[in-house]
């Protein structure tokens, strides 16, 4: 579980900065790296969402405890 943990930090760290990048300048690196809508942009968007649910699950869990 905590591999789970430490790769869904990367991902939202890496979603996170990927977002400052678009509403500081307008730039995309995900999309820089691996095209713009392409499948593994697309992939990398899916898993940085996961990342977000399952990080706020194991917070409601936290709080819930």
């Amino acid at each position: 579980m905590k591999v789970v943990n430490i790769i869904a930090l990367i991902l939202l760290i890496v979603g996170g900065l990927n977002w400052g990048l678009v509403g500081a300048v307008g730039f995309d690196l995900v999309a820089a790296i691996f095209g713009d809508a392409s499948p593994l942009a697309r992939i990398v968007y899916l898993l940085v969402g996961a990342s977000a649910l399952w990080r706020l699950f194991i917070l409601t869990k936290q709080a819930n405890a």
